[in-house]
This record gives C-alpha cells, structure tokens and sequence, in this order.
C-alpha cells in the first residue's frame, strides 16, 4: 500500500500537480486548488493540528501517511511535513488506496 501512495505522489509531481511544504500546502488549501492534503505521521503536533483544522474548515480532505523523509524522497525533495495534490483525479486514486477500496 504505501508503495502505491508515494508512487502517486511522485507522479503527481513530476505532472506538477502537486505542491509540498507547509506553506506552498497552506496556500493551495486557501485557493481551492488542493483536491487532497496528506500530512507526515511524525509531523509536530501543531502542524498536525493546522492542517486539520484548515482542511476540515475549507472541507479538503486529510490524511496522515508515511513519515518526512519517505514524502519527501517520493517528490524528489528533502523532507516534507506535508504536501497537497492540486489534481482531482490523482487525488481520487490516493483516497481509494488509502481508504482501501
């Protein structure tokens, strides 16, 4: 499963349908332009608790997935707190495999 997800990313950013960093993920929420918003499992507590906050307001889906190095690697950048697939259906096909359906 995890392979799957961060194969997605890497696509999707290669597509460059995705933004990464707290505050590039940040803005694509504010905009609208975020279909998804997926947020390391060893992120502090307060960027756990923004983005939550943000993406239940603005009503964005979140996930917490893999840790910031392993993000990161997929992206082809350095550690990731969070990143945010600006693709609707990328994001659709993130969600299915992480929801496992």
């Amino acid at each position: 499963m995890r392979d799957k997800v961060l194969s997605l990313l890497g696509i999707a950013a290669r597509g460059r349908n995705l933004v990464s960093g707290e505050y590039s993920t940040e803005k694509a929420v504010k905009e609208g332009k975020a279909a998804l918003v997926i947020v390391a499992g060893d992120a502090s507590a307060n960027t756990g608790k923004m983005f939550t906050n943000m993406c239940t307001f603005y009503k964005k889906p979140i996930y917490f997935y893999s840790d910031k190095e392993s993000l990161g690697m997929a992206i082809g950048q350095e550690m990731r707190s969070s990143v945010a697939v600006t693709n609707p259906g990328i994001a659709g096909s993130i969600i299915k495999i992480l929801e496992g359906s």
